[in-house]
């Protein structure tokens, strides 16, 4: 040691002693990274978690929102209303659906619908079995037709029961009393553009009403319709282009030329020149 000392070198101690300074900086170091580690393995574990409790809670959400709607669904379904749109009654076709004239409506009703609900209509429906009937609160022949022939006329426009069926059977019914002809005729130039308005609707029943409405005018009056039957053969040649309507057009064509006479005929062909006449 003395040796050592007088030569200036360190003692063996000094080694030792770097070594040991050496060691322990090394194991703080890994301490060091370990607790790093620790850290984010515990900040994984933290998203994780996060993550799984977001899954968890939607997935409760989602059950909640089937639940809710499992349970409106089955309470719709379960109703009488919802039964019977699902399996329909064969009654209900006999006994369609029948609007109410005194309950609030979507859209401002009709002027028949106005008169009707107002007792305008000296009629009302009886439903039948099998067929429905009118029944007049007075005998038809004492009736005026003026205005009822036109307003029933009007209703011919008509879609909601039963608004279509007492329009048509009235305004039939109402042509087969007596003296129909002399009461009929001066109303022709008010009637016809109301005819013209059924034959020009776009709804296919609504111009079938108006093409027998018009046959059965053309039966009561006769030639007196020859003068108006220009303003309506125009709709009809437009119809004839559709297969399903030439032959009942057709039909209603032969009968005006049939109770208009020979001059009827003239007037047809101006309109509709591919029209054969009935006695050709």
């Amino acid at each position: 040691m003395l040796a050592q000392r007088a030569l200036g070198k360190s003692p063996t101690w000094g080694g030792g002693w770097c070594a040991d300074r050496g060691g322990r900086e090394a194991r703080s170091k890994r301490e060091a990274m370990q607790k790093s580690e620790c850290h984010r393995s515990v900040q994984l574990r933290n998203r994780v978690t996060d993550n799984c409790d977001q899954r968890t809670s939607s997935s409760v959400q989602i059950k909640h929102r089937t639940a809710v709607q499992q349970r409106k669904s089955s309470s719709s379904t379960s109703s009488p209303e919802s039964a019977r749109k699902l399996h329909p009654r064969p009654s209900d076709k006999l006994n369609p659906k029948t609007i109410n004239p005194f309950g609030e409506q979507s859209r401002a009703p009709s002027a028949f619908a106005a008169i009707y609900s107002k007792g305008g209509v000296p009629c009302r429906l009886v439903h039948g079995s099998v067929n429905h009937r009118l029944q007049w609160e007075c005998p038809p022949e004492k009736l005026p037709f003026d205005p009822l022939l036109i307003t029933l006329a009007e209703g011919l426009r008509e879609t909601k029961h039963p608004y279509p069926f007492v329009s048509k059977e009235g305004f039939r019914e109402l042509l087969l009393v007596t003296g129909a002809l002399e009461k009929a005729v001066p109303l022709l130039p008010r009637l016809i553009p109301v005819l013209k308005a059924a034959l020009v609707h776009l709804d296919d029943e609504v111009f079938e009403r108006g093409l027998n409405a018009l046959v059965q005018l053309s039966v009561v009056v006769g030639p007196s319709l020859n003068d108006h039957l220009k303003h309506l053969l125009t709709s009809l040649s437009r119809r004839l282009r559709d297969k399903k309507f030439k032959e009942p057009i057709t039909t209603a064509l032969q009968k005006l030329e049939q109770n208009g006479g020979s001059g009827s005929l003239t007037i047809i062909k101006s309109k509709i020149p591919t029209y054969c006449s009935i006695y050709c």
